[in-house]
């Protein structure tokens, strides 16, 4: 049994993968945290990844996850999508990861976390006060403050509490922001902690940090078996991302309609502007443009795959954009505008176009039909894997431990 929080064995200080599935309060309507329990399934993966590891030897990792959503998220979440893909792949790679995530996570490493997210407690009460995120994040800390002398690396996708918890172990730490960093609560972030090195998820990105900031660019990967080849015969396009300003489905539905083709929206109607939906797009709602909600993994594989192309007309310096290798997984083309990230991660000419305009946009349409859907799902395998990812991720936490 592998040593785990405070060298004890795993199984008596973890928290079980399974979903929430016991009431949270008791008998006197008091909120009790889930029960815990672990398994070895983990540690039975690494030993059939690798017959001869010794996981007492290996770097222990901790990936510490946002409190919103569980890990992996229930249909929308690219965040905590991205943390369930890149802790199965370093456990494959023989990293000891133990994931700090919300009780109703459901990755198979090992977990602490007794709160659920809160995703689930307002599924459960509906409304909850405002300071819950705040209450779940100091939680999140805690368990990280007790338990910090368990890791080698500390691994954070959250904002931005960590940054002073960690003190003098951030020179042994990583923090990876899932989000634009060009504007002024990012700016005072970094002013404060010029030592807290971050790992871009795009070159765009890394280009507005601080050069002091700066650990190096790991794009995202997702797990290779999750979608498949599909032949894209459905007869229309697709956009999956928020109902937002920032991802623009108004103008997806503009294009698809200028160039005569259905289209199929999928997302969630973003929480930030709440009434953009119904202002922008609803009304350009029809037989041919059609809005289908959020989807989980197999519906967005059955729609991404069923696509002539992914529309991602984008109106903000995207820091990745998850959802274009998801459509290269698919073998799905994507015309997407160039913003932020996009030049990155689609190769002109083999697995989409970028474009300035609705107008190049249509004109990419008809060009993005015709190219070699295993040609794009090639180039996603070899550019787009978690695997790839977590080999990159491995190589920056050797680099933050040598120092």
């Amino acid at each position: 049994m592998p040593a785990g929080i405070g060298r004890q064995p795993v199984f008596h200080v973890l928290c079980a993968q399974a979903p929430l599935k016991c009431d949270m309060k008791n008998e006197h309507g008091s909120l009790q945290p889930l029960t815990q329990n672990h398994s070895n399934r983990s540690e039975q993966r690494l030993m059939q990844v690798n017959p001869t590891a010794k996981p007492g030897k290996n770097i222990r990792v901790a990936q510490v996850a946002p409190t919103i959503f569980p890990v992996p998220p229930k249909d929308h979440g690219g965040t905590e999508r991205v943390i369930h893909d890149l802790s199965i792949a370093l456990q494959d790679l023989g990293v000891e990861v133990t994931l700090l995530a919300p009780a109703d996570s459901a990755t198979d490493v090992p977990r602490v976390g007794i709160w659920p997210s809160l995703f689930s407690l307002e599924a459960k009460y509906g409304a909850v006060p405002p300071s819950i995120p705040a209450v779940l994040e100091a939680a999140r800390m805690e368990d990280l403050r007790t338990r910090l002398d368990a890791f080698d690396i500390v691994h954070c996708h959250g904002e931005f509490f960590h940054a002073a918890l960690l003190g003098e172990r951030r020179r042994h730490s990583l923090t990876t922001i899932h989000w634009r960093v060009d504007e002024l609560d990012r700016e005072i972030f970094f002013q404060t902690f010029p030592d807290l090195p971050v790992a871009a998820i795009s070159g765009a990105q890394e280009a507005m940090l601080p050069a002091a900031n700066r650990a190096g660019v790991v794009h995202h990967g997702i797990a290779e078996d999750r979608y498949a080849l599909a032949d894209g015969a459905g007869g229309y396009l697709a956009f999956v991302g928020r109902m937002t300003d920032q991802k623009r489905p108004d103008r997806a539905i503009r294009v698809a309609d200028a160039a005569g083709r259905p289209i199929r929206l999928a997302g969630t109607v973003d929480v930030g502007n709440p009434t953009y939906f119904e202002r922008e797009v609803r009304p350009l709602l029809s037989d041919t443009a059609t809005y289908v909600g959020p989807l989980g993994d197999a519906a967005k594989g059955e729609l991404l795959g069923g696509a002539e192309a992914l529309l991602f007309p984008i109106d903000w310096p995207e820091p990745f954009g998850l959802v274009m290798i998801e459509a290269m997984a698919c073998g799905t083309p994507v015309v997407a505008w160039d913003r932020g990230s996009v030049r990155e991660i689609v190769d002109e000419g083999v697995t989409g176009f970028v474009v300035s305009s609705e107008a190049e946009a249509v004109e990419a349409i008809a060009r993005a039909r015709a190219l070699d859907r295993a040609g794009v799902r090639r180039r996603f395998e070899e550019r787009f894997t978690a695997r790839r990812m977590a080999a990159d991720y491995l190589a920056l936490y050797r680099k933050l431990l040598d120092r």
